[in-house]
């Protein structure tokens, strides 16, 4: 694998379905502004790409990272594979610094999706309306039943496969494909949550359990978060790319996007990217941001100009502000039985009993958990990190390895001004200010988690765990620090992605979550995608675009 040359260019992509294959591919020229260029190519801008490009606009796609190969690249080795994550030079700051990379962020073309466990959860229908309905945070500027139609249209493209009934939520259509069978470590959740009156579920997991295409059913062999190599995953990578693609749709991979131009009359001109060694500039008629919530904020304050001199969308003082992140402080427990967690996906069982039920307790927010199936490497670094262990006191812990199962949460916290991103003194190797990531958990969070840990102890133990111990610093998943909203003095973009400011500016991504909810944020993402890809062609159509 050579990661340091593109590998999409010359009229021809990698064939993501065929070891060492390619798959014919549009390029358009740099003297001519395209309909869109789109900065990203995760859930965001690879699904948006595709929507648009089969809607008939010309759209460019940069990609900071990679184009993979699934089968030719990823290999199972879990150090290996650390070449999927977001690593490049962060400052972090606040009482409770976030650890930045394989957790939450990826770089390559697919984003985060190439590593992400799969989980597709829709928000729960009150977190559209928050404030109103529940009495926290913020009201997004859209409702679930304008939502709904576009998390269907996600779980299809991404054949989800889930239970024939979901617990939680308004009705829905039966998911795409059969749940998997929930292994030992679910089943434990599952023994668990049944003893105490507690509903559970297979997850919802954006892996086939039976052929799809050139996709194979998923072989259980747990390298999810590492990149799958058999192309079971239903990514960005595997299922909007190559629809892209085939649209018309060009992706530039290891195209590092530095600023976007602004002409004289306040609107955006293009992006300017390094890539081959040279920095080069796309003109187009509309720009688009999907780089998640550190690299949206921090190219619209590192494109600063005379014009706005507080970077670009920013006039509301919003851009990097009121980032979330989901807190996933751990409880792990030991069995008598084997367990074996780490056969099959590493989510096999949720409950989100704490998302839907708002009696008993003492924080606003919610969180859902779900089992675990982390890998030996991770395990020996969670237990060294977390418990101090080293030594023979890591290898007699290690030895439990098989008889060990555990929770985690996907837990709310709260948007608030001071949890932000900013763009530092410091330069990386494009020359460009780096990200500077603060962050401190409010005591509502704290409360969250400490009620989280609680009960899934308990959970753990009606499961018949005993030496339950608890981990207290985790964290995945960043979003806000764009935030859509119904006003410019309240938030960065409108209801469709759109910037107050700059009306050729849009952004598609986590980033523009006004809260983020107790479930794992892919499919929102997606499905936003969809809904703005639809908003775009009906403004284009009424000639408001």
């Amino acid at each position: 694998m050579n990661v340091e040359r593109p590998r999409a260019k010359n009229g021809r992509a990698p064939d993501v379905f065929t070891p060492g294959g390619w798959t014919p591919m549009r390029e358009y020229s740099q003297a001519e502004p395209v309909d869109f260029v789109i900065v990203g190519a995760g859930a965001g801008g690879a699904t948006l790409g595709c929507r648009l490009a089969e809607r008939g606009f010309s759209a460019v796609i940069l990609e900071a990272g990679p184009f993979w190969r699934p089968l030719d690249d990823f290999a199972s080795d879990e150090l290996e594979q650390q070449v999927l994550f977001w690593t490049d030079e962060r400052m972090i700051g606040g009482d409770d610094p976030i650890a930045l990379g394989g957790n939450n962020s990826g770089r390559g073309v697919g984003g985060s999706t190439v590593h992400y466990s799969m989980i597709a959860l829709r928000f729960r229908p009150e977190w559209f309306k928050c404030r109103s309905a529940l009495g926290y945070g913020f009201d997004w500027p859209i409702g679930y039943e304008e939502i709904a139609p576009y998390y269907e249209e996600a779980e299809d493209a991404l054949k989800v496969a889930g239970p024939v009934r979901y617990p939680w939520g308004p009705p829905r259509r039966r998911y795409p494909y059969r749940p998997h069978e929930v292994n030992a470590a679910g089943l434990v959740l599952a023994r668990g949550a049944e003893k105490l009156g507690v509903a559970w579920a297979a997850t919802p997991l954006t892996t086939v359990s039976a052929p799809r295409g050139k996709s194979p059913p998923c072989v259980y062999r747990g390298f999810c978060n590492y990149g799958c190599s058999t192309n079971a995953k239903q990514s960005a990578l595997t299922v909007w790319i190559p629809r892209a693609i085939r649209a018309g749709a060009e992706i530039r991979d290891l195209a590092m996007a530095g600023r976007i131009g602004i002409d004289s009359f306040g609107r955006a001109q293009g992006v300017e990217y390094f890539r081959e060694n040279a920095w080069r500039f796309q003109p187009a008629r509309h720009v688009v941001l999907a780089g998640y919530a550190i690299e949206t904020p921090r190219l619209l304050l590192n494109s600063a100009c005379p014009l706005f001199p507080d970077g670009l969308a920013n006039r509301s003082g919003l851009v990097g502000t009121h980032l979330t992140t989901h807190a996933g402080p751990g409880a792990w427990a030991t069995f008598d039985e084997e367990i074996r967690w780490y056969k099959g996906p590493p989510n096999m069982a949720v409950t989100e009993h704490w998302n839907y039920v708002d009696e008993g307790k003492d924080f606003v927010g919610g969180y859902a958990f779900m089992s675990q199936g982390p890998l030996p490497m991770a395990w020996a670094q969670t237990l060294a990190t977390t418990r101090g262990l080293w030594g023979e006191a890591l290898k007699a812990e290690m030895r439990k390895y098989n008889h060990v199962a555990g929770f985690v949460p996907v837990g709310e916290t709260e948007p608030r001004l001071q949890n932000r991103v900013e763009v530092a003194d410091e330069k990386d190797r494009f020359g460009l200010p780096i990200a500077k990531v603060i962050f401190s958990y409010s005591e509502n969070d704290k409360r969250l988690q400490r009620h989280a840990l609680r009960f899934m102890s308990d959970i753990l133990t009606a499961a018949g765990g005993y030496d339950i111990w608890t981990n207290d610093k985790d964290t995945s998943h960043l979003l806000g620090t764009c935030r859509m909203g119904d006003s410019p003095e309240t938030s960065v973009v409108d209801a469709d992605g759109r910037s107050w400011d700059i009306p050729n500016l849009w952004i598609c991504d986590g980033s523009i979550f006004p809260t983020c909810g107790g479930v794992n944020p892919s499919l929102t993402i997606q499905a936003l995608a969809c809904r703005a890809a639809d908003r775009i062609c009906a403004l284009a159509a009424a000639g408001e675009l």
